[in-house]
C-alpha cells in the first residue's frame, strides 16, 4: 500500500473545505486504505483526506479497536466539555491543552455506502472533532489563544515547518517595517 506524504501546516489545501464524496470507487477504497497505513506509520490515531492532500470528505482512524473509515462525516450531537492535550500530524511536534466537548454523536457513511452512527466519548470524540476541522478546512492552532498561536508558529519556523514569515511591509516613511 501506498504511503502518503502528510501535508503541513503552510499547505493551502488544508485550509480549504473539503468536497463531499460524491461515489465511492476503487480509487477511494485505495486512497483510505492508504491513508490508513500513512496515519500508522507517522504514529497517528486519525489522518483526514486533506492531510494526505485529497480536497475529499473522508477520514480514517485507530482508538485502539482497529482501523476505521468514514465518508461524508458529521456532528449531528455534543455535549460536555473536556481539556486534554491535542498534537495533529500536519503541525509536527507540538501539542497544547485545547478545550471541547466530551461526547459527540457522528454520522457518515462506510466504504460499503451503509450508514455510520457513533456515539463517541472523550479521546474518541476529541478525535472526530479534530478530523472534522481538517475537513471543514480549520487547524489546530485555530483553537489556540493570539499568544499561544504567536509562539507556536515561531517555534514552528524556527523548527523549519510550517508557514514562511510574511514579507516586510513598506512603511510611509520609506523605510521597511516589520509585520
Amino acid at each position: 500500500m501506498a504511503l502518503y506524504d502528510i501535508r503541513v501546516i503552510g499547505d493551502p489545501v488544508l485550509k480549504k473545505r473539503a468536497r463531499a464524496v460524491e461515489e465511492v470507487d476503487s480509487a477511494l477504497v485505495r486512497l483510505a486504505r492508504g491513508m490508513v497505513e500513512t496515519m500508522y506509520g507517522a504514529s497517528g490515531i486519525g489522518l483526514a483526506a486533506p492531510q494526505v492532500g485529497v480536497g475529499k470528505r473522508l477520514f480514517v482512524w485507530d482508538v485502539g479497536a482497529g482501523p476505521r473509515i468514514i465518508v461524508n462525516p458529521e456532528i449531528v450531537e455534543s455535549d460536555g466539555e473536556w481539556t486534554f492535550e491535542e498534537g495533529c500530524l500536519s503541525i509536527p511536534g507540538l501539542a497544547w491543552d485545547v478545550v471541547r466537548p466530551k461526547q459527540v454523536h457522528v454520522v457518515g457513511r462506510d466504504l460499503d455506502g451503509n450508514e455510520m452512527s457513533i456515539e463517541a466519548d472523550e479521546l474518541e470524540a476529541r478525535l472526530f472533532q479534530h478530523e472534522l476541522d481538517h475537513l471543514d478546512g480549520t487547524l489546530l492552532i485555530e483553537h489556540l489563544d493570539d499568544d499561544t498561536r504567536k509562539a507556536a508558529l515561531r517555534a514552528l519556523r524556527q523548527s523549519g515547518v510550517g508557514p514562511p514569515l510574511a514579507p516586510p511591509a513598506p512603511s510611509t516613511d520609506g523605510g521597511l517595517r516589520l509585520p
